[in-house]
C-alpha cells in the first residue's frame, strides 16, 4: 500500500505564500493583478489568524483616498497614463507586505542614505528625469515592480534599513501622446512622473515632475492602455 505524502506544514505554506506574493508584486500582470495580491494577502493573513487586517488596511485606503470601486488601482487612473497602471498598485500593496514582514527586498538603505534620499528628493523632482537619472542619482531600487525593458513604465521602491521608514517610490512612464500609434512608444527611456512618499492622504504624498504634470490625464484625454 502506498503511503501518501505527507502535508505541507503551516510554516512551509507560509514560506511558499511569502515567496509567491514577492514574485507578483514585482511581475503582477503575469500572476492575475490585483485581484491576485488580494488573494495572496487573504491566505497569509489566515495563516497567521489576522483575518480582519486587510479590511482594517481597505478602510485606511479609502480614508487616504488610495481605494476606489476598482481598488488601488483606480486610484491612480487621473494621475499616471496607462487605464491600468499595475506597477503602481503593487507598490501600494508592497507597503502592507512591508509592515506585516513579508516584503523581500533586493537591498536596503544605509539610514544616511535613505535620509539624504528623502530629504532632497522632492526638489529634485522639481525638474524633467529618466529612468537612467533616478538609478544614477539614488543608485538601484530595494524594489523593481516591473521588468527591466526601458520600453515600458514601472515603479522603483527604496526601502531604509528601519521598516518602520516609508517607501519612497518612483514612478515612471513610457508610451504615446494619446491618439499616436501606442507601439513603439516615444522615449528610448521611462519618464519620471512622480515621487510619492508618506502615509498621509494620497494626492498630497505626490511629487510630480513637469512632465508628470503635462501627461496628467483629464475627462477631455481618457487614459490609454500601455
Amino acid at each position: 500500500m502506498t503511503v501518501p505524502n505527507p502535508l505541507a506544514t503551516a510554516e512551509e505554506i507560509h514560506a511558499y505564500l511569502v515567496d509567491q506574493l514577492n514574485l507578483a508584486l514585482r511581475r503582477p500582470g503575469m500572476f492575475g493583478g490585483e485581484l491576485a495580491l488580494r488573494i495572496l494577502l487573504d491566505h497569509l493573513l489566515f495563516i497567521e489568524r489576522q483575518p480582519d487586517a486587510y479590511a482594517q488596511q481597505q478602510r485606511d485606503w479609502e480614508d487616504r483616498g488610495l481605494w476606489s470601486a476598482v481598488g488601488v488601482t483606480g486610484a491612480f487612473r487621473d494621475l499616471i497614463p496607462g487605464h491600468d497602471y499595475e506597477y503602481g498598485m503593487a507598490s501600494v500593496y508592497a507597503e502592507f507586505a512591508q509592515h506585516r514582514g513579508w516584503l523581500k527586498p533586493d537591498g536596503v538603505l544605509a539610514e544616511e542614505a535613505y535620509d539624504a534620499l528623502k530629504g532632497r528628493v522632492r526638489q529634485w523632482a522639481g525638474a524633467d528625469r529618466t529612468w537612467a537619472d533616478v538609478t544614477a542619482e539614488f543608485g538601484a531600487p530595494s524594489v523593481l515592480f516591473g521588468g527591466s525593458n526601458p520600453l515600458y513604465g514601472k515603479t522603483l521602491g527604496y526601502l531604509s534599513k528601519d521598516p518602520k521608514q516609508p517607501m519612497v517610490v518612483f514612478h515612471l512612464w513610457n508610451g504615446s501622446a494619446p491618439g499616436a500609434d501606442s507601439w513603439p512608444p516615444e522615449y528610448e527611456q521611462p519618464l519620471l512622473l512622480a515621487v510619492r512618499f508618506g502615509e498621509g492622504p494620497f494626492r498630497r504624498s505626490f511629487t510630480f515632475t513637469p512632465e508628470g504634470e503635462r501627461r496628467k490625464p483629464t475627462p477631455a484625454e481618457p487614459c490609454l492602455p500601455q
